[in-house]
């Protein structure tokens, strides 16, 4: 639980899936046009609102997913094979990254990132040690700090991978933001998965029971954990950091990410 005001009370962090800016179908394939639509539209509202203060993160899709999965990095780092499958995915996730903040920039965004192989440790999965000091300088400049998932040195794995969802954790009990936007491809969490024909507009830890089975079925493949998990996790988050929305939205369609980052009600939305 925070135990001080937060430093910067606009605070979003915003994450673009792996999934909406990548093909997962296809290795190390970008969906460039969707990147570039998407830093357009967080370009529009973050260069015309002076109080725009926003924390990026993306996934690694179909870039870190594959090296990944093949070698098992997620669940641990122990012989030589390992450590050559930890910098598989390194350069995979840098390589996407690379591609992401060269969109940013051009549609004039202030794109700094932060590697989290570089400046995150963890034990067991879990962010252990991270200086914020230059996080918090960004934030104060008026840059736009980019983040996302990697592989990072664990003290008990060896090596390990953190997910965005994993630093946005962490981040949010240091920082508290107002509002963590997660934009992929689905419109939200299907009240009746495989089906989808229903959003859950709302789940909150008085509901979340209701709609466990249907999030335990919807479980995707992914290295790092799919809805169930993003659920979860964020159930948690709320619980420690007061007045904290989460929305899970699809970022697919042009001017919904513009509509969200506005305030529009739009998925599904996680609170306490």
């Amino acid at each position: 639980m925070l135990k001080e005001s937060p430093p910067f009370p606009n605070l979003i962090f915003l994450k673009l899936g792996g999934s909406l800016i990548t093909d997962k179908g296809q290795p190390n394939t970008p969906r460039l046009d969707d990147i570039k639509r998407l830093a357009s539209e967080l370009s529009d509202w973050f260069n015309s609102n002076n109080q725009a203060q926003i924390i990026l993160g993306h996934g690694s899709g179909s870039f870190g997913h594959v090296p990944a999965k093949e070698f098992g990095t997620r669940s641990g780092v122990y012989d030589e094979k390992g450590w050559v499958g930890f910098l598989e995915v390194w350069q995979a996730a840098a390589k996407l990254n690379h591609i992401v903040i060269d969109c940013l920039r051009s549609a004039g965004l202030p794109a700094l990132v932060m590697p989290p192989s570089a400046v995150v440790t963890a034990i067991n999965k879990q962010v252990r040690r991270w200086d914020l000091t230059p996080v918090v300088y960004a934030l104060k400049a008026g840059l736009l700090p980019v983040v996302y998932g990697d592989v990072t040195f664990d003290e008990a794995l060896g090596g390990t991978i953190l997910s965005t969802e994993d630093l946005f954790s962490y981040l949010a009990l240091q920082l508290a933001p107002k509002r963590i936007l997660l934009a992929g491809l689905e419109p939200g969490v299907w009240e009746d998965y495989p089906q989808r024909t229903r959003i859950v507009s709302e789940i909150t830890p008085l509901n979340y029971d209701r709609y466990f089975d249907i999030l335990k079925g919807s479980q995707a493949v992914d290295v790092t954990g799919g809805m169930a998990s993003k659920v979860a996790q964020n159930l948690e988050l709320i619980k420690q950091v007061p007045g904290l929305e989460v929305v899970i939205f699809s970022g697919s369609q042009p001017g919904i990410l513009a509509q969200v980052l506005k305030g529009k009600t739009i998925g599904t939305t996680i609170k306490f």
